[in-house]
């Protein structure tokens, strides 16, 4: 018995590390949930609902997978594996397309062809581009917390501030540059 206590005296140390990383993390999955429930706008169904998720534990089951499994991966890898995915269905004249949106960005794809158009967005660069089959564009890159450069179609770039004013510059450049090209 005693040749066990060192074994279980680390055992419980490992588990007590991972659990008690200083990673207070997202809690996505346990937060998706509540977010459901709160999205029912009936005051009495949503209690119910709350009641029976709490009384079949879902909710003490989601909470603890967030802090044992999601959470500690996220503090490690630095990425929640329940990360918000979402996928919409849009039906257009000129087709039926499928949106997916993810942390990196957008995916759009025409239902019934392999052809996708992506917006890309790149962190470390704090950019958005346009990535199609064959190239890709870049759109615009944050500056700072008030300006963002914007790369037009002729390969050039205007910084402009991020607000109304700054809208109205690029509206203004881009109309510019078409009358001249209209020439």
């Amino acid at each position: 018995m005693r040749k066990n206590v060192p074994i279980m005296v680390t055992a419980m140390i490992l588990s007590l590390s991972i659990l008690l990383s200083s990673c207070i993390g997202s809690f996505s999955l346990y937060n998706k949930l509540l977010t459901w429930n709160k999205s029912i706008e009936d005051p009495w169904v949503n209690e119910l609902i709350f009641a029976v998720l709490c009384i079949i534990p879902v909710y003490p089951i989601a909470w603890l997978t967030d802090v044992v499994v999601l959470n500690s991966i996220e503090f490690w890898t630095g990425e929640n594996p329940c990360c918000d995915i979402q996928i919409k269905k849009v039906n257009t004249k000129d087709g039926h397309f499928t949106i997916t949106t993810d942390a990196n960005g957008y995916k759009i794809q025409k239902e019934g062809t392999e052809e996708t158009v992506e917006f890309h967005f790149n962190k470390e660069e704090n950019s958005w581009s346009l990535e199609t089959m064959n190239e890709t564009i870049p759109l615009l890159q944050f500056v700072d917390n008030h300006q963002a450069k914007v790369f037009l179609a002729d390969g050039s770039s205007l910084t402009v501030s991020i607000d109304q004013a700054g809208l109205l510059a690029l509206k203004q450049a881009l109309e510019t540059k078409a009358l001249f090209a209209a020439k």
